[in-house]
């Protein structure tokens, strides 16, 4: 029997109209909203919290199975592109 497959997904964002942390802060809650919503992946912000234009945010998800798993990581980090345009500076997949 195969254990849980755990892939995190990290997107890099930075925001240059903001200019303030609530201006950052709603484009970031906004996108977690979105992805948590149509992709049921966990999503937080987990660096530069305090910065006005950047962030970093990871979406995980856990699955019995690798390919269903990354087709989600996928589609999740395709609609985040969309949503966020030149905003998203890089992205990558890591397998836990």
């Amino acid at each position: 029997m195969a254990g849980p497959v755990i892939g995190v997904l990290t997107l890099e964002i930075h925001v240059e109209e903001s200019h303030s942390l609530k201006e950052k802060r709603h484009v970031v809650k906004s996108l977690k909203d979105r992805l948590r919503e149509r992709f049921n992946v966990a999503v937080a912000e987990i660096a530069h919290l305090d910065s006005w234009q950047h962030s970093v945010v990871a979406a995980v998800t856990v699955s019995n199975d690798r390919v269903r798993a990354e087709q989600v990581l996928q589609h999740a980090e395709n609609d985040a592109a969309n949503v966020l345009g030149g905003a998203l500076v890089a992205s990558g997949v890591e397998w836990l």
